[in-house]
């Protein structure tokens, strides 16, 4: 079954309401789409998480070297991608193109094969999983605080258990913000901070330390991406569990950030990290280490999608009779494109996930209105 055509598409969106975090403001959503076609007329789907224009720029400069080989071949084709941009791209933009690339393999494979993407993986080892909603964007208000608690619980009320709020303002915001979340919550729904690297070492130790009371799943990115001791002193400083690893790639940057002991659970992105290919072998490496998995995914529900089918199939480590359910990432930040274009075959119910047994990836697409946004 071979590979005959590798197309990208770059979608934009405007956003009816912008909000912004640590970084910068979104006033629109920009994503990239791979669509893979074989020679029989079979079609997987992938997707990018980056710079939508720049990726599609990178897909398309690897297509002409994969277009032809056989799509069962995953590895096979991992290999050549990897291979033509090992010597300028062993991080960044272009891993993130051979993830999307790989992310379609994957889906056509499944679809060839007639099984979901999780068979393929390995097989199922959890039928449900538990999705965490994220949002809690900074966002022009006249009472921030109030209106990103009102937002906490309206996802309480659709019945998440848990969430993930961003910080990264001010130290003295960020305490507020926190207090007033947890506050609308109560004490028996799970609570994640964010900061997207906002701080350096000194300030988010303050910052931890003011909102360890408030029993926080973990604080994530709170450093520097690049600053692994500082991350390492941060673990020792605090009682909160440190996230990281969005920043991340392939299995060689992970080892890098294992071994200097700098997160207590690691979150590779499937859309830029390398791709699923790329993900079971990082998720050997992790499991050496004895670290918790819980990948990043913010795009559409292709890659919300390829995030369920990986943890899925994730090993229990150490492995007991009765575990927690695994925690996913579920973005529930607006976005049309996702809504509109993307259809997954899973739906949240009283904050539960129920897993994909659909061939592939398990995702519908609308061309048309795909086509709309490019």
């Amino acid at each position: 079954m071979k590979i005959k055509s590798i197309e990208a598409f770059v979608l934009n969106g405007t956003l009816e309401k912008p909000f912004y975090f640590s970084q910068w403001s979104y006033a629109e959503r920009k994503i990239c789409l791979v669509k893979l076609t074989t020679d029989d007329g079979v079609v997987g789907w992938g997707e990018g998480y980056g710079p939508a224009d720049v990726l599609a720029a990178g897909i398309r400069f690897l297509a002409p070297f994969v277009v032809g080989m056989d799509v069962l071949e995953n590895e096979t084709i991992w290999d050549v991608m990897y291979r033509r941009t090992v010597d300028y791209a062993r991080r960044g933009i272009l891993v993130a193109s051979i993830s999307a690339i790989d992310m379609a393999v994957w889906d056509a494979k499944g679809k060839i094969l007639n099984v979901p993407v999780h068979t393929l993986l390995g097989g199922k080892k959890r039928d449900i999983i538990t999705p965490y909603a994220t949002g809690l964007y900074f966002r022009e208000e006249k009472d921030l605080p109030k209106a990103i608690a009102e937002e906490a619980l309206e996802y309480k009320e659709l019945g998440y258990r848990a969430v993930k709020m961003k910080v990264g303002m001010t130290i003295k915001d960020d305490i507020k913000m926190v207090r007033e979340v947890r506050k609308a919550l109560g004490d028996d729904m799970e609570l994640m901070v964010d900061s997207n690297h906002a701080y350096n070492l000194r300030e988010a130790i303050i910052l931890s330390k003011a909102i360890e009371e408030y029993n926080i799943g973990w604080f994530e990115e709170p450093v520097s991406p690049e600053m692994y001791s500082h991350y390492a002193e941060l673990r020792r400083a605090t009682t909160i569990p440190i996230a990281g690893g969005e920043c991340e790639y392939l299995r060689y940057g992970f080892h890098q950030l294992l071994k200097s002991d700098a997160v207590d659970i690691v979150q590779p992105d499937i859309a830029s990290c390398g791709g699923l290919t790329e993900m079971k072998k990082i998720s050997a490496l992790t499991s050496t280490y004895g670290k918790e998995i819980v990948p990043h995914s913010w795009g559409t529900y292709i890659a919300i999608s390829a995030a369920m089918h990986f943890i899925s199939n994730l090993d229990n480590i150490p492995g007991r009779m009765f575990n927690d359910n695994f925690l996913m990432e579920h973005d529930r930040t607006d976005n049309d494109i996702r809504d509109r274009v993307t259809k997954p075959d899973f739906e949240v119910k009283n904050g539960e996930l129920k897993v994909s047994d659909k061939p592939g990836l398990g995702v519908e697409i609308n061309e048309e209105a795909l086509k709309s946004y490019c």
